[in-house]
């Protein structure tokens, strides 16, 4: 366990925010709200029949419960589901239907501030987490994008932030125009200072540095950058680096001799997703790194997917990711 998780952990426990995890078919949801709640690292609410799921032999009687026999609940949840979908012809009977899926339910209940946090996707697909968080979570204030990134965690320090390196977006826009790119780069600037404690060196990347090469994939990267400029960021960023001049000084200084982030960038923005999730793939499995995500940022509310492969472990900590960022 990495001295950042041990942080984060130890955050969460003190802030005790209550996150919720509607996939209560799977055993290792369970298994990891049991861990949450051993180790007081924060409150879990679950969606399902109490007695049920206590049946099934975990220790979640400290759990919150939420279900469809509540009628006071559904018709609360239901009339807001309604107002925030009618305009998409949702008619109040459907609005009702759609509480029968745990995940509606549960981004209902994120949306109404009965939980602080929402962790998905063991069972859900990744579009179906997504969804669900514009159409009723909806998008953070100032943001036109939801994308994602992930946590890196390099076996050496020499990278990074004590070895810490954030990428995005690895997992949910596959071809950001420079709009979007510019909303990922200041949405990752803002999670890393949270998370890590400590400021933004954020690189955009691209296969040219500083002119090197004419493409319109360059000028994409660079028009993200003069828009990231002018919303007067409050951190150190630049643009039309290749990845070894944002992460090594001695090549910067040849690079790019003028750049402000002189290859200690700890932030990395890529420029599509192929770059992204190809990145981290290659970090993670020849560099050994550990890989947790992707957190998804944009959002006006904290909720965050799993992968449907996820191990009990990664439940954990993408959870107490989610508590962190509810603080």
């Amino acid at each position: 366990m990495s001295q950042f998780l041990d942080t984060l952990k130890n955050q969460s426990r003190q802030n005790q925010r209550d996150i919720i995890l509607p996939e209560t078919q799977d055993e290792r949801v369970l298994k990891a709200a049991e861990i949450l709640l051993k180790e007081k690292l924060c409150k879990v609410s679950l969606i399902g029949d109490r007695q049920e799921v206590l049946s099934r032999g975990f220790q979640l009687e400290d759990a919150n419960f939420y279900g469809t026999s509540d009628e006071a609940l559904v018709k609360e949840l239901t009339e807001t589901y309604y107002e925030l979908r009618r305009s998409k012809g949702l008619s109040w009977v459907e609005a009702r239907r759609s509480l029968q899926s745990p995940l509606t339910m549960a981004a209902l209940l994120l949306k109404t501030g009965k939980v602080d946090g929402l962790v998905s996707g063991s069972v859900s697909p990744t579009a179906d987490v997504i969804r669900a968080g514009i159409q009723v979570t909806r998008l953070a204030p100032g943001s036109k994008t939801v994308s994602s990134f992930f946590v890196m965690i390099l076996p050496t320090v020499q990278f990074g932030h004590n070895g810490i390196l954030f990428f995005a977006d690895c997992g949910v826009v596959p071809n950001p125009n420079s709009s979007q790119l510019a909303d990922i780069t200041m949405a990752t600037a803002e999670n890393f200072r949270q998370l890590v404690g400590v400021e933004p060196k954020v690189a955009m990347l691209s296969f040219s540095t500083k002119g090197s090469a004419k493409h319109e994939d360059v000028d994409k990267v660079c028009t993200a950058f003069e828009i990231v400029k002018k919303r007067n960021p409050d951190f150190s960023v630049d643009a039309e680096l290749q990845a070894d001049a944002a992460l090594i000084p001695s090549v910067a200084d040849k690079k790019a001799p003028q750049s402000s982030i002189s290859g200690n960038a700890n932030v990395l923005i890529f420029p599509d997703l192929d770059a992204g999730n190809i990145g981290y793939k290659l970090v993670q499995r020849l560099a050994g790194a550990e890989a947790y995500g992707p957190v998804i940022q944009g959002l006006a509310r904290p909720m965050n997917d799993l992968s449907r492969g996820c191990s009990i472990e990664d439940i954990v900590n993408v959870s107490v990711i989610t508590a962190v960022q509810a603080s």
